[in-house]
């Protein structure tokens, strides 16, 4: 096999020669369009603009917001299912230069290494990170993964450095710092409380996993900070007034000929023109220029930001009696217990009237992954216990009063600022269960198909009573799909190996919304249970879920006044340059785990450390497991499959991503699952 390598017991297969792309791609259209403008000195503001929701918020969909014009696209925020959301409702990712982050929390950057491998393979040349100085580690830190990023060229750009102009707006970036408590724990998920104090501190790694990468303290560039958020202030260029053909005609002017262009031009630029002998000044034929509205974006994640938020006085600027025009709209990513604080309520109220308020958190309830619904609604009248229903988790905590006019986000909720200032809400997705069955009944055959399953079901019900069990029951939260789909998810697997226990085989990006849209308001309940998760490879779409996951069962055994334990994480040790990077320069994350490597547990293994030793036997007696195994697969380098053995005699084996490979098919000879 000329065309691979083999190495430390794993096959990585490699392309030949003769079929690789060209990576680098030819600069786009709009690339060229921009600089076409800027050669003219084309400086006149965008005729539309609007602020579009993609996720509202809930606790599927985390916060993030599109901003479009004609001549430029941004993105606002990029936690989890944001790309998965914009492929599926049409919001083009190939436009996008520029990405806007509040705070370096996974809730806002969980989906952002998705997106930029995305926007690489799309050609977009350049893409500018805007917000905490940290996300330089953050590009540290999934280039463990991702490889160099060699055909696109990120960059960040910190609070501390100039503002952003470009053809739309500027953007003034406002960092805003909270006094924390002293333990410096990371603040949970839309939550203002610190990590709970039963937390173990961050484990000393397995020696093997330390070697690496960079990661550790000493490494680390910059170190993380959670006491900050970055507000973005954005103010719209002023747009020319639009040319008014009837005075023109009065005036002469020869209105419908190409004889118009230039002197067009030429008014709109301020310029007195001369025609046939008469002088025309610009107000004569041209419209008031229209002033730039402002636009605040803001995050104020728990109750110990209240004060900095509040007193902030960049941002008292745009406020009732400020020395800048106020805004004319603030978008406030922010809990309800903030929005209940009266603090915040009477800060809110110091903008004018005019003003409107636009609401992201918890309290989201639109239905935002429809052609999920959908196909999901259709296949439940095939199978209702196979395919239930989609759930939605509701919140109970009750809304906040306000005193502002303010509106709740919802997917795909527009606030147009041009040419007209208004809520648009025509593009809001909405999901109908009877409009989808009513669909599939209208496909010929298909009820009469529907009612032959069903029987054929029912007769192996029949004949199987008593003889099944409920468990293992396994949940598939992904596919194989390599990048998120509007009907399928990456690769995430859950398994129930009983009523108390759940074990998890990859976690691509979106799986705790996959778990949250299965299990809706139970989803606590299901997260408590989980102890163990099987990485099988390094490939973001197999693992770029887990700390969303880590992150909301912390939050979920504290809502469920449970201990927290860490997780048993049985992943290759390469895993750890990636987590490393993460806990030291972004937010807290090791004490979450307890590192299983992969290689510990192949057949022919060397005998693991000591502390090694006892994570294998806490997570075989744990789980009820007699055996656990692991085998190199057929994929790239380091990936593995696993299989494993419950003592009441079943056994399942997960093969990751191979190619057909004997070390899988010995580790599941004699499967039962």
């Amino acid at each position: 096999m000329s065309s691979s390598n083999h190495k430390n017991g794993n096959l990585e297969v490699k392309q030949p020669p003769g079929l690789r792309k060209e990576k680098r791609k030819e600069p786009l259209r709009r690339i060229k369009t921009k600089e076409n403008r800027a050669r003219k000195g084309e400086h006149h503001g965008p005729s539309t603009v609007y602020v579009q929701v993609i996720g509202a918020g809930s606790r599927d969909n985390a916060a993030s917001l599109y901003v479009f014009s004609e001549f430029n696209r941004y993105l606002f925020n990029c936690g989890e299912g944001t790309q998965r959301l914009m492929q599926e409702h049409k919001l083009r990712a190939s436009r996008l230069d520029n990405i806007f982050l509040t705070r370096l929390s996974w809730e806002n950057v969980g989906g952002l290494s998705g997106m930029i491998l995305t926007l690489k393979d799309t050609g977009v040349p350049e893409c500018v990170l805007s917000g905490p100085p940290q996300l330089e580690s953050y590009l540290n830190a999934i280039k463990s993964f991702s490889g160099p990023l060699e055909d696109i060229r990120l960059s960040v750009r910190p609070y501390t450095d100039d503002t952003y102009t470009d053809d739309t707006m500027t953007v003034y970036q406002v960092p805003i710092f909270a006094k924390l408590k002293a333990d410096g724990r990371k603040l949970s998920p839309q939550s203002g409380r610190s990590s709970p104090p039963q937390s173990p501190p961050s484990p000393r790694v397995d020696e093997n996993s330390q070697r690496h990468g960079p990661g550790r303290p000493g490494e680390r560039a910059v170190s993380r900070d959670p006491s900050l958020v970055v507000s973005f202030v954005c103010k719209l260029h002023p747009k020319k007034g639009n040319f008014l053909v009837p005075q023109a005609k009065e005036l002469g002017l020869p209105v419908g000929t190409k004889e118009i262009g230039p002197l067009v031009a030429a008014l709109k630029e301020g310029k007195t023109i001369t025609y046939e002998g008469k002088e025309i000044r610009p107000e004569q034929v041209c419209a008031p220029t229209y002033p730039g509205p402002v636009f605040i974006i803001t995050e104020c994640p728990s109750e110990e930001f209240v004060e900095a938020v509040c007193t902030n006085q960049q941002l008292r600027r745009f406020q009732t009696g400020g020395a800048e025009d106020p805004a004319v709209l603030v978008v406030h990513i922010t809990p309800e217990s903030v929005l209940k604080s009266d603090q915040y309520k009477k800060w809110m109220e110091r903008f004018p009237s005019s003003t409107e308020h636009l609401i992201l958190n918890e309290h989201a309830t639109t239905v935002h992954n429809i052609r999920s619904h959908k196909l999901q609604a259709q296949l439940n009248m095939i199978d209702p216990e196979i395919f239930p229903e989609l759930q939605s988790y509701r919140t109970k905590e009750p809304q906040a009063a306000l005193h502002v006019p303010n509106v709740r986000a919802e997917c795909l909720l527009k606030f147009q600022l041009r040419p007209v200032m208004e809520w648009q809400r025509d593009a809001i997705p909405t999901f109908n269960t009877d409009e989808s069955v009513k669909e599939a009944s209208e496909v010929p055959n298909f009820l009469q198909e529907v009612e032959e399953c069903r029987r054929i079901c029912s007769a192996h019900a029949a004949e199987t009573s008593g003889q099944t069990e409920k468990y293992p029951e396994v949940v598939f939260l992904g596919t194989g799909s390599a990048l998120p789909m509007k009907i399928r998810n990456v690769s995430g697997t859950l398994i129930n190996i009983s009523p108390s226990q759940s074990l998890m085989l990859d976690c691509g990006e979106g799986t705790f919304g996959q778990l949250c849209r299965h299990y809706g308001d139970d989803v606590d309940e299901a997260l408590s249970k989980i102890s163990t998760v099987f990485i099988s490879h390094l490939h973001a779409d197999h693992h770029t879920g887990l700390l969303n996951l880590l992150y909301q069962r912390e939050k979920a055994l504290r809502t469920l006044g449970k201990a927290f334990s860490p997780v048993y994480l049985v992943a290759p040790t390469t895993l750890m340059t990636w987590l490393n990077h993460y806990h030291y320069g972004c937010e807290e994350i090791l004490h979450h785990i307890r590192l299983i490597p992969n290689r510990s547990m192949l057949e022919d293994a060397e005998v693991p450390q000591p502390n090694t030793q006892s994570f294998v036997k806490a997570l075989l007696k744990k789980n009820d497991l007699e055996k656990f195994q692991t085998c190199y697969v057929r994929h790239c380098k380091n990936a593995f499959a696993c299989s494993f053995t419950h003592r009441s005699g079943w056994k399942l084996a997960f093969s990751g991503d191979t190619m057909p490979c004997d070390a899988f098919a010995h580790i599941g000879q004699s499967i039962s699952q």
